[in-house]
């Protein structure tokens, strides 16, 4: 699929309105049949011959203009690739959004946004804490020059400046899984873009354009991706804000391998149904740790999800040694259940009065829930916990409702 098909396929996509399970399957693919194909190709190019070098350049002249994806032949990697095409216009299907634009990474994604502001003179934004810990370190330490203040979401209107250019939210949030309307600090946001990151909830449990977002952004690499296999992260948008990442992507080289943009497609062919099983284990296991007098306190959101915060009274490092089951492991998103301690990994780059202040203290543990049978899981955690996870008593597996965190 070249970059005219891309553009044919979103305009497509704009006419039509399908389940998100149809497009989950679909998007991305509809000129498969047409091709004689089944499953999408990859195209590992780097680069494309062609002997019409008057209407390359006619085309890189209108890329530099103003960021519009390329029509006709492909060019060069670094301008785009229709492999990641794919993967863009599907992700833009889930999203409800116009367009996508994949990055490298997740943190390459969310640098492309505060480059797009900061060149337009906007470094100001306007964060709400907690956020993945990089996230947080890239803002506080003005990497990229940005100057951030850090509020309450009842305090976003008032932190709003002349030179603020972006408002930026993670719900549910990591690894707290405090969630956040983002309906109301939309609003509160006004004219300033609105940029929620939807890594945890994905576009199965909630679509942040359709509560005022104009920027969705996804550490592609946890459950778009699914199997722990890819690296990549992508922001959902309107057109004209992608024309500007695409432009910074360029300049920058934080390109999608295709490989990646194949893994990333596939992966979300499943992403319904892998965070709907994953979401029901990890509910009932949320029910069953709030009920164990081991366990302080647990943090699942109301939105649902399979991500889950617990904290223990007794050391959390014994807990993450005694797992056999459960994989010992930073990120999360993946068919098996992951396990890891947030101080120490995830945001020990965070100043620790910032990240205790945000909840994130030295007992949370963030659980990711994957695709395992609930008893077995539930096996491993209860003699994990029991090996050094705090207080007295087996887990009890019947007992009360889970603990639900709204500011977690």
């Amino acid at each position: 699929m070249d970059h005219g098909t891309a553009n044919a396929a979103r305009t497509l996509a704009a006419r039509t309105r399908r389940a998100p399970d149809t497009e989950a399957v679909h998007a991305g693919r509809d000129d498969l049949a047409r091709l004689g194909l089944h499953a999408p190709p990859i195209d590992l190019s780097t680069t494309y011959p062609s002997y019409d070098s008057r209407g390359e350049a006619a085309r890189i002249d209108a890329f530099a203009a103003d960021g519009a994806a390329p029509e006709g032949p492909p060019v060069y990697g670094r301008l785009g690739n229709p492999t990641v095409a794919r993967f863009e216009t599907a992700l833009a299907r889930l999203e409800g959004t116009e367009s996508a634009v994949a990055f490298a990474s997740g943190m390459a994604a969310l640098s492309a946004v505060l480059l797009v502001r900061n060149g337009a003179g906007l470094r100001h934004v306007v964060a709400v804490r907690p956020l993945y810990g990089c996230s947080d370190h890239l803002l506080t330490a003005g990497l990229l020059g940005s100057e951030v203040t850090w509020v309450d979401p009842a305090g976003v209107t008032d932190a709003l400046r002349p030179g603020t250019g972006l408002v930026l939210v993670e719900s549910p949030a990591n690894p707290t899984l405090a969630e956040i309307d983002l309906r109301a600090v939309a609003h509160a946001a006004g004219s300033v873009p609105l940029l929620a990151d939807n890594t945890f909830a994905t576009p199965v449990l909630q679509r942040p354009a359709e509560q005022g977002a104009r920027l969705v952004l996804h550490s592609a690499t946890k459950y778009l991706g699914g199997h722990g296999d890819v690296m990549a992260g992508v922001v959902a948008c309107d057109e004209e804000f992608a024309r500007r990442l695409r432009q910074v992507r360029f300049a920058t080289g934080g390109v999608l391998h295709p490989l990646a943009g194949y893994l990333l497609l596939r992966g979300l062919s499943t992403l319904p149904v892998r965070v709907r099983a994953a979401s029901a284990t990890a509910a009932e296991l949320a029910r069953r740790l709030a009920a164990d007098p081991r366990v302080a306190k647990v943090h699942y959101p109301r939105i649902g999800g399979a991500m889950i915060a617990l904290e223990v009274h007794g050391d959390p490092h014994e807990v993450i040694a005694a797992v056999r089951l459960i994989t010992p492991a930073v990120s999360l998103g993946s068919v098996d259940t992951l396990i890891q301690h947030p101080a120490s990994i995830s945001h020990r780059i965070v100043d620790p009065a910032d990240r205790r202040g945000a909840g994130v203290g030295d007992r949370l543990l963030r659980l990711s829930v994957g695709l395992e049978d609930v008893e077995d899981l539930w096996h491993d955690l209860d003699g994990a916990l029991g090996s050094g996870g705090g207080g007295s008593g087996a887990g009890r597996a019947g007992a009360a409702p889970a603990r639900r965190a709204g500011r977690g």
